[in-house]
């Protein structure tokens, strides 16, 4: 398909629930949640070439370019097994905000595997895909997935749940970031850091963490933690909450928060009542189930059907 053009979204994601159980001993730290794809999105364009390099492009220049950046990360390792040959224009146009634990750069990943897989007519098979995501990042293979899923692990070991009923939300990205590894370094604590980790990791009652998802259920360990750090984003939380939302909630480890609204009269007055407030980024969304998801990739889920359900 050399020459040929093809668009995607790429959408972003809340996390229901999240908890950090330990730390483990290689370092990285043991969690399970539970992840919601929602409709803000960022859009890919996508041209296959017959020369080997990668080229991406960006309209925000706060995003890295060149080899760095995940989609290229995703796009090289890709090349390297499927397609050594070939190469790609790629134009990234971004909504979902940085540093804002909503997941925009993995989900950039995921689809960037996924579209050049479609493109590139190779024999890539989900568990191939699967490696590779779960190579760029924690979070990466939940997007090839997309919907309700659990994450377990690290965050990698993904398995599709029953998707959570529609519901209208507001997300809101204060004037402050915060990157993932700052969050989890501000969350070291001897109840995270213990010689005995696997103890704390096995005493966690995991049935009855996953059980739950109504609304005053919602959890996510890393709040308090980006409360103390900025502010300012407990200040949005209450903001939500003042304007109607149902309730509240850290979106990730970044610095977005998410609220739950009664319908979509009730998002829109809440949006206007919060958009009041000086400087904030505020996006209305709602979540994505697996079969919107799967339709909104096209044919792309039609040769990874598998990956979707």
């Amino acid at each position: 398909m050399f020459g040929t053009t093809l668009t995607f979204p790429a959408f972003a994601k809340i996390n229901f629930r999240l908890q950090v159980l330990g730390k483990r001993p290689d370092g990285y730290h043991e969690i399970q949640t539970v992840l919601q794809t929602i409709s803000l999105h960022d859009t890919l364009r996508f041209t296959v070439t017959d020369t080997p390099h990668i080229v991406l492009s960006c309209d925000d220049r706060l995003v890295p370019g060149g080899a760095e950046n995940i989609v290229c990360r995703a796009a090289a390792a890709f090349q390297k097994e499927f397609a050594p040959q070939k190469g790609a224009y790629i134009r990234l146009e971004k909504k979902i905000p940085i540093e804002a634990g909503l997941g925009g750069g993995s989900s950039d990943a995921a689809v960037t595997l996924l579209a050049l897989a479609d493109l590139g007519e190779t024999r890539a098979t989900e568990d191939d895909l699967m490696e590779i995501a779960g190579g760029l990042g924690a979070d990466v293979p939940f997007f090839l997935k997309g919907g309700t899923a659990r994450g377990t692990g690290i965050g990698n070991d993904v398995s599709e749940l029953p998707d959570a009923s529609d519901k209208f939300l507001i997300i809101i990205k204060p004037n402050v970031g915060i990157s993932t590894s700052r969050a989890y370094e501000a969350l070291e604590a001897p109840s995270l850091t213990s010689a005995e980790a696997k103890t704390i990791l096995s005493s966690s009652q995991r049935g009855e963490f996953f059980d739950n998802l109504d609304s005053d259920a919602l959890q996510n360990d890393f709040e308090a933690v980006a409360f103390g750090l900025e502010p300012e984003i407990a200040g949005a939380k209450a903001a939500l909450i003042r304007a109607g939302a149902r309730t509240a909630l850290l979106a990730g480890s970044g610095s977005a928060v998410f609220g739950i609204l009664d319908g979509g009269d009730a998002q829109e007055r809440a949006i206007q009542t919060i958009e009041l407030e000086a400087g904030w980024r505020v996006f209305p969304s709602r979540t994505v189930g697996r079969s919107r998801y799967r339709s909104a990739m096209g044919s792309v889920s039609e040769i990874f059907a598998d990956a979707f359900g």
